[in-house]
């Protein structure tokens, strides 16, 4: 995965919410990722090579692990929970491999600094993935009763965007995903 960009997130309900959008190398598909300002921020600061008066966390984990032998050799998003991402980093000091679990958003950051590359699975692009894919995307069945009960379709694609900031909201990335891809197809369909 490679980093496609961080945007302030306008479906947050907290200002200090943003999207980190990791994306396929060899793909078409997006990752996006909630993370907070510190992280985002941290993030930003080593991809534009700004350097600050003083270290962050993330820099200061950096020079410890450096100067003990220690190098961050992979970033791995291995899991997707309730919304939530779960990443491990991979370590090496001197031969021994180590995995250290971590949040998604500070791998990220550290990923950036060593320089090293963040992988993750299939199902997971599948579950939280936005676009296209060589396989056809199933219609939404999660909210039919939303379907049914509007009267056109644009009140049908309002009464799902409404929906879509919900679960973006809760983080239910599975559930925006899905939201998303019948606000497409609806649209496509017009």
């Amino acid at each position: 995965m490679t980093i496609e960009g961080l945007t302030q997130s306008h479906a947050s309900m907290h200002s200090s919410a943003f999207i980190l959008l990791l994306k396929e190398i060899e793909g078409a598909k997006t990752l996006p990722i909630v993370i907070a300002h510190p992280e985002a921020q941290s993030i930003a600061i080593e991809l534009e090579k700004m350097k600050p008066p003083r270290p962050f966390t993330h820099d200061l984990f950096k020079t410890f692990a450096s100067s003990f032998g220690i190098k961050l050799t992979e970033v791995i998003i291995y899991d997707l929970k309730e919304g939530i991402f779960y990443a491990k980093l991979v370590c090496d000091q001197g031969g021994k491999k180590v995995e250290i679990d971590s949040r998604t958003s500070d791998a990220v950051a550290l990923a950036v600094r060593f320089k090293c590359p963040i992988y993750t699975f299939e199902f997971i692009l599948r579950l939280a993935g936005t676009g296209t894919t060589k396989e056809k995307e199933k219609p939404l069945k999660a909210e039919p009763a939303a379907i049914k009960k509007a009267k056109t379709p644009k009140q049908t694609i309002l009464g799902l965007q409404k929906k879509l900031k919900e679960a973006l909201e809760v983080e239910d990335y599975e559930t925006a995903t899905r939201l998303r891809d019948e606000i497409s197809r609806l649209k496509n369909q017009q």
